[in-house]
């Protein structure tokens, strides 16, 4: 049951590509709270995932995109604006990839033309995003922009390799854009640094299954579902929290808070 926190807006949801990802979720979550979407992909992304269904469940438009290229950036807000008769009010960036971590390369041996891939798409994507939007006057006024972020762009983990690197550029985006696009149109920016979530692309991460049981038992709340985060940037994207920007928000359990818990204690010296 929706509550009305989106009634009358309008918004562009990237990165939905099957039913456990956090964008498919927060799509349907910005429909059932009255909300108007178009959604977005890359080609070969779209052809890989089932977003025509989703596109039936939310009754909405799909204007395919590749996030890196500024034409594209371009026809996606004119196309929005188009269908929506005006600018948009709210933007998720929910974008990632790594070839590096697909091919199993290692930190220290990384292919550096995979690296720049990892980087343009998991994060200057993101100031792409904006820097078009901005130029097409595209959104309204007290509009909000999230990115989803990780954990690993303060901290190092292992397997997370030149993703860590990628999700770091997007946080400081994050904070320069919103600090920019405040004090241009008062539109918020800011990212969400969430629980390992398992979504197609988590999963797809070496060693993913063991550190999210340990990310569980680290977290007092346990890890932060999908639904969970869909619930959390329906509130980003509403008025409530119009006084909210340039901050990364950790949406984990507790899990960025927390030394050592006592079941992880109990892990190490069980019976003690």
């Amino acid at each position: 049951m929706g509550y009305g926190l989106l009634k009358g807006k309008k918004g562009i949801i990237s990165g939905a590509l099957d039913e456990n990802s956090i964008a498919w979720k927060a799509a349907l979550k910005a429909k059932e709270e009255g909300a108007e979407i178009i959604l977005t992909n890359a080609p070969i992304a779209m052809r890989m995932g089932e977003i025509n269904k989703l596109a039936e469940m939310c009754d909405a438009k799909i204007v395919a995109a590749d996030a890196t290229d500024v034409a594209d950036l371009e026809k996606l807000y004119r196309e929005a604006m188009d269908t929506f008769g005006g600018g948009v009010d709210f933007v998720l960036h929910s974008i990632g990839m790594s070839p590096n971590i697909r091919k199993g390369k290692e930190y220290g041996d990384l292919n550096y033309d995979w690296y720049m891939k990892s980087i343009d798409v998991s994060a200057l994507s993101f100031h792409k995003f904006m820097a078009v939007a901005e130029k097409l006057d595209a959104i309204n006024e007290w509009g909000s922009v999230v990115g989803l972020s990780y954990i690993a762009a303060q901290r190092t983990f292992s397997f997370y390799t030149d993703m860590a690197d990628a999700k770091a550029v997007l946080e400081s985006i994050g904070r320069s854009y919103g600090y920019r696009y405040g004090k241009a149109k008062n539109v918020r920016v800011n990212t969400i640094s969430q629980s390992p979530t398992k979504t197609t692309a988590g999963t797809g991460i070496g060693g993913f299954n063991a550190f999210y049981e340990y990310a569980e038992k680290m977290s007092p709340l346990g890890n932060a579902s999908a639904e969970d985060c869909a619930n959390y940037i329906i509130s980003l994207f509403s008025d409530y929290t119009r006084m909210v920007t340039m901050q990364n928000l950790f949406h984990d359990g507790g899990y960025s808070m927390t030394g050592i818990s006592a079941e992880v204690l109990d892990m190490i010296t069980p019976g003690e």
